[in-house]
């Protein structure tokens, strides 16, 4: 897969204050999940990534156009969600969809109908009726969020698309984002502070911390653990479990009071495990392979980041 993104050597001072130090980075096809403490570059990389910006040093290229020279043609390219809102007062809901389609170029009767489409796809119903400043938070969301796909880009850059949803409406928002990178097969940069969605939709993961990428790896590869090992929940007698594992050669630690952990991989170990729990008259639950969680890779990558700046 050719990145759509390729970065090298970025760098971006405001003042004496380096707020991207030497970024070499590629975004490939798919979902990318941007993870960064407060403060780590992630809205200067977006804005150098959209030509909002220009970079102090170094190159990149977006969409096969060189960063700097080509930002028009970059932005008429890519879908941006901004965090904050961005509406005109008076205007209802289908007229700023309107607006933002005239604005990438539509046709005046193109852009009507591909706004519906777009607000029909968000669930906005007659809400699109109203005007915008009378919107919750959640239909502010969806409006942003259809603004930034009305013009069909390749490439999507969500800020904080689910802040402030409501939990049946961040579900949805998610299997939109779900929709158009499987069935439509866009590539969206996804920034946020919600590692459970990152989890949910991406497949690689980006951490920014103090102006540096310090991951850029796929979710499968970074949730493996060194030392390969199995969950086991189970219900019955830990003891007597154990026991049953012992005599068939293998070690195990209690976790909880019904959960074992088990050295090596299900696929080496899972029929003795199996075994052992019949032998002791207890019932498994679940029988899953040991992961890092996102959660804790990112709090260790910005721990190191920390001490070594202290």
């Amino acid at each position: 897969m050719s990145p759509l993104i390729e970065l090298q050597g970025l760098t971006k001072d405001y003042g004496s204050f380096r707020a991207l130090s030497n970024i070499n980075l590629q975004i490939l096809p798919g979902c990318t999940g941007l993870l960064g403490p407060n403060g780590a570059g992630k809205s200067t990389l977006i804005k150098v990534l959209l030509g909002l910006v220009r970079a102090s040093a170094g190159n990149g290229i977006v969409l096969g156009l060189p960063l700097g020279t080509h930002s028009a043609r970059i932005r008429s390219r890519v879908g941006y969600m901004p965090e904050d809102d961005c509406y005109i007062h008076g205007l209802s809901g289908i007229e700023t969809m309107q607006m933002a389609a005239r604005l990438t170029g539509m046709p005046a009767t193109e852009a009507t109908r591909r706004s519906h489409e777009i607000l029909d796809f968000c669930g906005t119903g007659q809400e699109r009726y109203r005007a915008v400043e009378t919107y919750s938070t959640g239909m502010r969301q969806k409006l942003r969020f259809a603004m930034a796909i009305v013009h069909d880009p390749e490439l999507l850059i969500l800020d904080e698309p689910t802040s402030g949803l409501d939990p049946e409406e961040r579900v949805a928002m998610l299997n939109r984002i779900r929709i158009l990178t499987r069935d439509f097969h866009k590539t969206i940069l996804l920034c946020t502070h919600i590692l459970p969605d990152v989890q949910a939709v991406c497949t690689r993961v980006v951490i920014l911390a103090a102006g540096q990428v310090r991951v850029s790896e796929s979710l499968e590869l970074l949730s493996q653990l060194p030392s390969p090992a199995v969950y086991v929940h189970f219900t019955g007698s830990a003891e007597r479990f154990q026991t049953a594992l012992q005599q068939q050669q293998l070690s195990s630690q209690l976790l909880a009071p019904q959960q074992l952990q088990i050295p090596g991989t299900a696929e080496e170990h899972s029929s003795i495990i199996w075994q052992a729990a019949a032998a002791a008259e207890c019932t498994i639950r679940s029988l899953l392979p040991s992961r890092n969680s996102l959660e804790q890779i990112f709090l260790d990558t910005v721990r190191q980041v920390q001490h070594a700046h202290s």
